[in-house]
């Protein structure tokens, strides 16, 4: 480790700079700013690792610490860099960075490539009356890495199983369904009730915007019942809370995580094995712990003011702006957006509320592309896997932005959960259930419209 890493790190030990009054003077002054003032005009490929321009100067330290931390590499412990030891004893990667390159997107492993970091599989027990039970060996997540002298779980292969279809006008395409058989199985058997959900990486992008999201705001939008008749009917994904508070899921690809701080402490023991005060227990099962001898980093392996970093980090990269915007192309697929019905789950603009985790990331008008709820994306997209109250094919609307820079950040174009998508046209081709009416005027739209609606989707 390089002695500037270092000096960074160290860092992490001190807290948070304070607000002091001047700062949220400056914050409610930039909150009446227009939406263009939370964005970077890149379209590079660090494109999404920037930090919001929305942030004071003295939040600058706070950024360049979380990312700092974001990028290192976790080893076991013991180790001589005490501060960053503690991996595993079971992982799927060594650091954030590992699944979320360049803050961008993972994808699934290429025919004939190892296992790659950024795709894991969620992995649990069948239970028809309610949500999904933890295998009783292997927990809620299949780790498929593991320290010197212990055996992964298990190995992934992935096979692909193709969809033959086709636009109104005759001209065919190809979808493709992952299919996963789990090989190796160290700590006990499978169990033949198993359900498996595969999932890659998202950008992080403007999250700490939509932290920032009022729940009353979430659940004016939801319509659980489609009491409008529009076959649209998203619902919020209510956690369980203590006594009579109601937690709103907002983060993970089924809205299971209330917050940053949640999402991220709950990557860093499920995908790194790395213990938090809001994460204290290894995800190990009776069968592996008494199997497995492993040295801790720590109680807990990361400390608060580390782990604050790097939600702090999180939360404050920045959105890349749009591009295009005075293309005809993409104002007439921006159109089209509307028109097929995309624009009921992707809504286009949020605002966040008075409370956010940084004084200038509150009152704002932003433009997502997301209703944050939960929808009904049909058959072909459940894989059986339940998440909290989410059922196998209900899925959190994604945020739209960004979505254009994929390529650029992280040299492909795989789209929804598990990636099985290779561009914006099958990702569209996959949505069912509630989506199916939006689906079909676009597989049926003349291929201009296609075309353009594509071209708008490539300037998130």
């Amino acid at each position: 480790m390089d002695v500037a890493h270092t000096i960074v790190l160290a860092l992490a030990s001190t807290p948070l700079l304070a607000q002091d009054a001047a700062v949220a003077t400056a914050a409610r002054s930039l909150a009446s700013a227009v939406d263009a003032a939370a964005t970077v005009d890149d379209a590079g490929a660090n494109a999404f690792g920037f930090p919001s321009p929305l942030l004071h100067p003295e939040d600058r330290r706070a950024f360049a610490v979380g990312n700092a931390l974001f990028r290192t590499n976790w080893v076991a412990a013991p180790s001589s860099t005490s501060g960053v030891d503690g991996l595993g004893p079971l992982f799927n990667a060594r650091s954030c960075s590992s699944c979320h390159v360049h803050d961008g997107r993972s994808r699934p492993p290429y025919d004939g490539e190892a296992e790659q970091p950024g795709l894991l599989l969620r992995i649990g027990r069948h239970d028809r009356d309610g949500p999904d039970r933890p295998h009783p060996v292997y927990g809620d997540q299949l780790q498929q890495d593991a320290i010197q002298g212990v055996r992964p779980e298990v190995r992934v292969q992935i096979s692909w199983r193709a969809i033959a279809g086709s636009y109104a006008d005759g001209t065919a395409f190809e979808l493709l369904a992952p299919e996963y058989e789990l090989r190796e199985p160290a700590y006990g058997p499978l169990g033949d009730d198993v359900t498996l959900g595969g999932r890659v990486a998202p950008q992080l992008i403007g999250m700490g915007l939509l932290e920032a999201v009022p729940a009353a705001s979430l659940f004016a939008l939801a319509d659980p019942d489609d009491r409008d008749g529009d076959g649209v009917s998203g619902r919020v994904h209510v956690l369980a809370g203590a006594g009579n508070d109601v937690v709103v899921g907002r983060f993970g690809w089924k809205a299971t995580q209330p917050s940053v701080r949640a999402q991220t402490a709950a990557a860093f023991v499920n995908d790194m094995g790395i213990t938090s005060a809001e994460q204290p227990r290894e995800p190990l099962g009776d069968a592996e712990r008494a199997a497995i001898t492993s040295v801790s980093g720590g109680d807990p392996e990361i400390d608060a003011h580390k782990l604050d970093r790097v939600v702090f980090y999180v939360q404050s990269l920045a959105v890349p702006a749009p591009r295009g915007t005075d293309d005809a192309a993409v104002g007439a697929g921006r159109q089209h957006f509307a028109e097929f019905g995309c624009a009921a789950c992707h809504v286009a603009q949020l605002r966040s509320g008075p409370i956010a985790f940084h004084p200038a990331f509150a009152n704002r008008t932003f433009a997502p592309f997301t209703d944050l709820l939960l929808h009904d994306l049909g058959s072909g997209l459940s894989d059986g896997k339940r998440d909290g109250d989410a059922r196998p094919g209900e899925w959190r609307t994604p945020p739209l932005w960004g979505i254009g820079l994929f390529a650029a950040v992280n040299g492909h174009e795989r789209y929804l959960h598990d990636g099985r998508a290779r561009g914006l046209a099958e990702a569209v081709l996959w949505h069912g259930g509630e989506a199916e009416p939006a689906r079909e005027r676009f597989r049926t739209a003349p291929a201009r419209a296609r075309s353009e609606l594509l071209a708008f989707l490539q300037s998130r």
